[in-house]
């Protein structure tokens, strides 16, 4: 293996200068200008950990606990809702089974008959005010 020797006439570099230590999140409503673009996961952990001053490695890992108590709350064995307070309501709402009957198509207005559904489980989100005044 041969080493690379270094060259009298390789310039030296400026100094380099170290990062700005992170600006400290502001204790109130954080206030930003309208976005325009879609996020995903990756670019959505990215926007928090610049808008709040965090490194991105917190981010991740604060979403993840987000995101664990979120499923942990709406288990089948949990409470079955999740509150993110101003902004999202989401609960778990229990659907019971449907027997087959017989019934008027609206549509063709002929007798005919309807299978049967098994129960479901379903998530509903609702707003809250934050959130509905933004969209205003």
């Amino acid at each position: 293996m041969a080493t690379a020797k270094k060259t009298p006439a390789a310039k030296k570099s400026a100094p380099v200068k170290s990062a700005a230590p992170a600006k400290k999140a502001a204790s109130g409503p954080v206030t930003l200008k309208p976005i325009k673009t879609a996020f995903n996961k990756s670019t959505l952990q990215a926007h928090l950990a610049e808008a709040a001053g965090v490194e991105p490695k917190a981010v991740k890992a604060v979403m993840a606990a987000l995101e664990a108590t979120m499923v942990a709350s709406l288990n089948k064995k949990g409470l079955g809702e999740f509150t993110l307070p101003g902004l999202l309501k989401v609960v778990s709402v229990a659907i019971p089974a449907k027997k087959k009957r017989r019934g008027i198509d609206p549509f063709t207005k002929v007798e005919r008959e309807f299978a049967a559904k098994p129960a479901t489980v379903r998530v509903k989100v609702r707003s809250l005010k934050k959130l509905k005044d933004a969209a205003l």
